[in-house]
């Protein structure tokens, strides 16, 4: 999983020569979209690329997903920022965090259009990665999220 694109796959592994010195790369093609990202080998941890999450993640995520509302902040700067903290971080439960709030606030009070845009690219991170983790294609990871969301 990529941060900021969600799921992704290792396509290929390359090695550059970058000012004399051999470097191996990760070659990422993106789930969704057309997107192929080269990731040095060496700090693919440190900028978030990590494995799809297995049984006990996806059950962590499904409770995130139902737990009560959480109090955030009411001015929509602060919010917005806090959000995008989550999103950038690439760990799948903040990434649940921000669809369950935002789900959340949309259906109580509505969304402004860049907090209806960071909705949509939120759950298209958590559907591309629930659809690996489930082992299903995206539009079957969707419905499940529509429907854990919802209950």
């Amino acid at each position: 999983v990529y941060p900021h694109h969600g799921a992704a796959l290792i396509e290929a592994i390359e090695t550059r020569q970058i000012k004399g010195v051999d470097k191996t790369y990760l070659v990422l093609k993106v789930a969704q979209g057309d997107l192929t990202v080269r990731v040095p080998a060496d700090n693919a941890e440190f900028v978030g690329v990590r494995d799809v999450v297995g049984q006990d993640g996806l059950d962590r995520v499904f409770e995130v997903l139902r737990a009560p509302y959480a109090e955030e902040p009411t001015n929509w700067s602060r919010r917005y920022k806090a959000n995008l903290e989550k999103l950038a971080s690439g760990d799948v439960i903040k990434v649940a965090e921000v669809v369950r709030d935002l789900w959340r606030r949309e259906r109580e009070r509505g969304l402004s259009a860049g907090e209806k845009r960071m909705l949509a690219k939120a759950r298209q991170i958590l559907v591309s990665e629930l659809a690996l983790a489930e082992n299903t294609n995206e539009d079957k990871a969707e419905a499940l999220l529509d429907e854990v969301l919802a209950s």
